[in-house]
């Protein structure tokens, strides 16, 4: 059985590219349908409602559109909205912030987590809890990092003035005091985290000037991968597969009972849209993708109020 219909991909902005580019990586056969509100974005420093309220609109435009599973590559939304989201929709779908955990928990040999996220992301404490639930034992320390995310929707991925805005950012987490001469997080040099987990999609596209500053002994993480291989098993466990991506082979066509791919599968398709600036959307995702997505649409959402949409 399989499903020939795109895969949905949501973002506040561009940063849940990264998701989208790990997802067409391990799983190439899917066409896919991205959606980056951008003329809304930072999510992250937005109310609860408000984060509510713009999900559900994306959401929706995509469910219109016939997808058959939604990833929510966006760590706000996720933390925010996802419960809501899935008791409306009878679909699959599955947000950033749990692969994200378990990679970390992974990770971690010291078990101390260091976690940078938004405002809202931090505030709903949703890495701390999922990190935990993995594993009980590691320390998670999160710290929300408000000035990257708009940078990085600017177009500003690297140069002087991102890798000092990364600087002030990490300098809680790594040891630095604030304005006042107190260490944020005052734990002894042996006791510093060895894992950094970046709780928020744009920021892998900053991802050599955190790991530049951050040091060689702390290891960077991100959701991207770990999302694209929870996909990857959600539609082959609900035989929603795109045709030609069984993981059955030419050699063992009967391996873990699926067929061999069907090499006349049609080509996967692949649209991007964006509530935003167009041409600002193209620049970064040409950045990412080259000339393998020429085209991006511009879409309108947020024709209803927040109290409307949250009610």
């Amino acid at each position: 059985m399989s499903d020939p219909r795109p895969i949905g991909v949501f973002d506040s902005g561009v940063g849940g590219l990264t998701v989208l580019r790990e997802i067409l990586r391990r799983s190439p056969a899917e066409s896919t349908i991205y959606l980056g509100d951008n003329a809304r974005a930072p999510y992250g420093t937005r109310t609860d409602d408000e984060v509510l309220a713009f999900s559900g609109e994306a959401i929706k435009m995509l469910v219109e559109r016939n997808v058959k599973a939604i990833v929510i590559a966006c760590n706000t939304s996720t933390a925010v909205s996802i419960g809501a989201l899935r008791r409306r929709h009878d679909l699959p779908i599955l947000g950033v912030i749990r692969p994200g955990a378990v990679t970390a928990s992974l990770t971690t040999r010291n078990r101390r987590v260091g976690v940078i996220a938004t405002p809202a992301t931090i505030r709903s404490h949703a890495y701390f809890a999922a990190i935990k639930e993995e594993n009980p034992a590691v320390e998670v320390y999160e710290h929300a990092t408000p000035a990257l995310v708009p940078m990085v929707e600017a177009g500003h991925v690297d140069g002087h003035e991102i890798e000092a805005a990364v600087a002030e950012a990490l300098g809680p987490l790594l040891g630095e005091r604030d304005a006042a001469g107190e260490f944020i997080f005052p734990l002894p040099a042996s006791a510093r985290i060895d894992t950094l987990l970046l709780g928020c999609t744009h920021y892998p596209l900053i991802r050599s000037t955190i790991a530049a500053i951050a040091g060689d002994r702390i290891a960077i993480v991100d959701s991207a991968s770990a999302t694209a291989s929870a996909l990857h098993d959600l539609l082959a466990i609900n035989g929603l597969e795109a045709p030609g991506s069984s993981r059955g082979t030419a050699a063992d066509a009967g391996r873990a009972g699926h067929d061999a791919p069907d090499p006349r599968g049609a080509p996967s398709t692949h649209v991007q849209l964006t509530t935003g600036d167009v041409e600002s959307f193209r620049a970064i995702a040409g950045r990412m993708f080259g000339e393998s997505f020429p085209d991006v649409g511009a879409v309108e959402l947020g024709h209803r109020t927040v109290a409307q949409l949250a009610g």
